[in-house]
């Protein structure tokens, strides 16, 4: 059982959809799944896999990604009313939600190139269990960066670990050095001089948590001198209003809004 099977169990428990079943037996139809306003559309595939499932066919007119107008029909569903009505919800839940992600990613992106066409936009581990898989892929569908994943595919030194360990950042980046081989390493900081003896260090990622946009440059330019290969990310307090105040120096900014407080788009499906 995978994550769709999944998602349709929960909405159908062990009897299935008994309204729709109560009221319709073999009849056929044709629905669209519209657009009700502009955005990059995300969620298609795994629609498309939610009718798949349930015996209807799923005609793409838009592929993931892509930017889209207000009542743009984005697919076609033909098959049999009870198809189309059992899987209408959970697959405008995927659309909806993800469209939102890839939509807000895709406009935060375009609104730091423009200050610095290198910066990345990235999510967080922010995510709703069991659905991060979909969120992180959003992101990615606006052109953004998913970050790690889980807790197992890079190492992030986050502010807890360095109080609860009570060693300094050169020994605790050391004690990760000879436990974690051939992983991104990056650490989180709160003040300059945890910043500054983070550069001393061979690692991929310094992350400026919770600084102020201007004192967060003029750290960012005292790490790259001490070490310009390190990269800077800056996370915490970014919002859209603020976040091209970040974007001169940083390479990375990573946001958990994208995931934690998005705005679904809205689409809707309407039998033809």
């Amino acid at each position: 059982m995978d994550d769709i099977d999944r998602f349709l169990k929960e909405d159908l428990g062990d009897i299935g959809d008994i309204t729709t079943n109560s009221l319709f037996s073999d009849e056929k139809a044709v629905a669209n799944i519209i657009s009700k306003e502009e955005c990059i559309v995300a969620g298609l595939d795994e629609a498309k896999q939610i009718f798949k499932r349930l015996g209807a066919n799923f005609e793409l007119k838009y592929n993931d990604g892509v930017k889209i107008k207000k009542n743009e029909i984005v697919a076609t569903v033909k098959g049999s009313v009870k198809a189309i009505l059992t899987g209408e919800r959970l697959a405008l839940n995927f659309i909806c939600r993800m469209s939102a992600i890839a939509s807000e990613t895709f406009f935060l992106k375009e609104k730091c190139k423009k200050i610095n066409p290198n910066v990345k936009i990235a999510a967080t581990r922010k995510t709703v269990p069991g659905f991060r898989k979909y969120e992180k892929k959003a992101v990615c569908l606006g052109g953004g960066d998913p970050h790690r994943f889980g807790l197992y595919d890079a190492v992030l030194i986050k502010d807890n670990h360095i109080k609860r360990s009570k060693k300094s950042i050169s020994k605790i980046i050391k004690t990760i050095k000879e436990n974690v081989k051939d992983k991104i390493i990056e650490i989180e900081v709160e003040n300059e001089k945890d910043s500054l003896e983070a550069a001393k260090q061979d690692i991929n990622y310094i992350m400026l948590d919770n600084f102020a946009p201007h004192l967060g440059e003029k750290i960012a330019e005292k790490i790259r001198k001490i070490n310009p290969k390190i990269k800077i990310e800056v996370s915490g307090s970014i919002t859209p209003k603020n976040i091209t105040k970040y974007a001169s120096y940083a390479d990375r900014i990573s946001l958990g809004y994208l995931t934690h407080s998005i705005k679904n788009k809205d689409f809707s499906l309407e039998i033809i």
